[in-house]
């Protein structure tokens, strides 16, 4: 933006001179008005005298970069708000002048034929008037005035005006106050008793909308904040928030997004393939499992020597690789009926479950709260139910005698990492196989566990994971915040999660920490059965997620804790 480089200030002429590049950004225009002095805007308020500002004040208006106006500095006469000199009022020497920065030639005249106006007896600057610095300071631009600048549009006064008349009335919504709506302050939330079904009314506002404005707002029904009792029809009062679609809406998804989604990607592919090769740890030369599992190894070994294990590390890769696409599928799948549209999932790789999943964030507004519960569970549900097939199916591989040579070694000490995992492979393998140094299992087990392990992460009640989402959307932001509480201190205490619980904790509070926006319905709530299936979930999570400590692991036969 530009800067205020110049001010000047006398009796008879008040003169603004702005840089070129602050003419650029902003268009000065001075027009007629008949207003009373608590209209004026700061900017004029206590800068002129009471015969001046009832007439003429400035008003500054931000185009957005145009260059329109550069030719026409100044010159007034092109717009229909603008100054025309009256001959009548040229010859009183109470006159006030009011100009941009002008060109040289035009500065010299003015102010010769200032001077020349004025009686000798008069001087150019009286003393009653306040000197340069505290006039300056009335006239300065601080931060909230750029900030005003600089942010979204705000909802057109004339607009409000009319949304009033036509919209709202004695059958809908009486409307006895406005507040300021939205993370800027740059919408209207109309305050007001409801004359009726709450879904009603939302859905004859929407309708009345659209054929009074068109495209150009979003209407939304929220709770009324700092209510102090109920509606007296039941449930919350509610009040209606009004933004523009252009701020109220995601922005579509950039080149660059895309080009860092495809990155991702096959990082993720990478960290898959990995894993599938480490999971043959039994096989591979010593030299690179010492550098893998020695904390002092330093010298990294010949990477050529893991050529031949890519090959075996590939079904296990695909498993991974398939849980995620399936789980993106799930999302899709229930957004496309809403007409909810989705960005491109942001895989997130990592070395020891192949990847953290994905970040999928919504590109339009969602219609309520049923339908963010339904797109939220679809992914992880999807997901879990192909991760946990491969796992059962796995389990029952790892007892065939027939494809014994598929089979890796895994230290039995992995599966007191999850309970519910734990018990499930105890109940299946039998007390012999689990109670050992090592397990015989097939690749499917080690891409369910790790599909099932991803999808508990991704279900867990905080911020804008799948899980937030859900909770958000069946209990309320409120319910989040203390589920959000909740689940930061058991990662943290290291209670879930078992090691992962650190970086998976870190790259919430860093990714997706932020709850997911208000819905156009915020207050209807969703249904019994939704609100189950969360629940549900929430409790298949924690027990997913929970580690079985060396007592219970040693009672339970999971895994050889010690060895007499």
């Amino acid at each position: 933006m530009g800067t205020l480089t110049s001010f000047s200030f006398s009796a008879v002429n008040l003169r603004f001179n702005f840089s070129p590049i602050f003419r650029e950004r902003v268009g000065v225009q001075v027009f007629q008005s008949r207003k009373s002095k608590r209209n004026l805007c700061y900017l004029c308020r206590g800068a002129f005298s009471k015969d001046i500002y009832r007439e003429k004040f400035l008003r500054i208006r931000c185009f957005s970069g145009s260059n329109n106006n550069n030719s026409n500095d100044g010159d007034y006469s092109q717009n229909d708000g603008d100054i025309k000199e009256d001959s009548s009022n040229t010859a009183s020497s109470t006159e006030s002048a009011v100009t941009t920065a002008s060109p040289p030639e035009e500065k010299s005249v003015q102010e010769k034929r200032t001077s020349s106006d004025l009686p000798p007896s008069v001087p150019s600057r009286p003393p009653n008037i306040a000197p340069l610095g505290s006039v300056y300071t009335d006239f300065q631009i601080d931060s909230f005035k750029l900030m005003e600048l600089l942010g979204p549009e705000k909802v057109d006064p004339a607009d409000v005006k009319l949304i009033k008349d036509k919209l709202f009335g004695y059958s809908t919504f009486w409307v006895t106050k406005e507040e300021p709506f939205g993370d800027l302050g740059e919408g209207i939330l109309f305050l007001g008793n409801l004359r009726g079904k709450r879904e009603d009314v939302f859905a004859k506002l929407q309708t009345q909308l659209a054929e009074i404005m068109g495209d150009k707002y979003n209407l939304f029904m929220v709770e009324e904040p700092d209510s102090e009792a109920p509606d007296p029809r039941g449930g919350p009062r509610v009040s209606f928030g009004l933004l523009r679609k252009e701020v109220s809406e995601p922005g579509p998804t950039t080149l660059w997004q895309y080009v860092i989604a495809i990155l991702l990607f096959f990082l993720t592919i990478g960290s898959s393939v990995e894993l599938g090769i480490a999971s043959q740890i039994n096989r591979l030369p010593p030299e690179v499992v010492k550098y893998f599992t020695d904390p002092n190894a330093v010298d990294p070994p010949d990477m050529e020597l893991l050529y031949p294990f890519v090959d075996s590390a590939l079904p296990l890769a695909y498993g991974v690789l398939g849980v995620l696409l399936f789980h993106e599928l799930g999302h899709f799948l229930a957004a496309f009926p809403k007409k909810v549209k989705l960005s491109i999932p942001f895989f997130i790789p990592n070395i020891t479950l192949g990847s953290f999943g994905a970040i999928t964030q919504f590109k339009s507004i969602l219609p309520d709260r049923s339908t963010q519960v339904g797109i939220s569970l679809a992914g992880p549900f999807a997901g879990a139910a192909l991760s946990f097939s491969m796992f059962i199916v796995g389990l029952l591989l790892s007892s065939n005698p027939d494809v014994a040579g598929d089979l890796v070694q895994v230290p039995s000490m992995l599966f007191q990492g999850s309970l519910l995992l734990g018990l499930i492979s105890r109940a299946t393998l039998g007390y012999a196989a689990m109670h050992a140094a090592t397990v015989s299992i097939h690749p499917l087990v080690i891409a369910g566990w790790c599909g099932l392990t991803t999808t508990a992460f991704n279900m867990l009640p905080v911020g804008c994971l799948d899980g937030g989402r859900a909770v958000q959307g069946a209990f309320g932001k409120g319910a989040l915040v203390g589920f959000g509480l909740t689940t930061y201190t058991l990662l943290g205490l290291g209670v879930i999660g078992g090691p992962l619980s650190l970086p998976w904790g870190l790259y919430v509070l860093i990714c997706q920490r932020t709850p997911e926006k208000p819905c156009l319905n915020d207050v209807t709530e969703v249904g019994t059965w939704r609100k189950t299936a969360v629940g549900v979930a929430i409790f298949l999570v924690l027990l997913t997620l929970l580690p079985v400590w060396d007592e219970l692991a040693e009672e339970l036969g999971i895994g050889l804790v010690s060895t007499f």
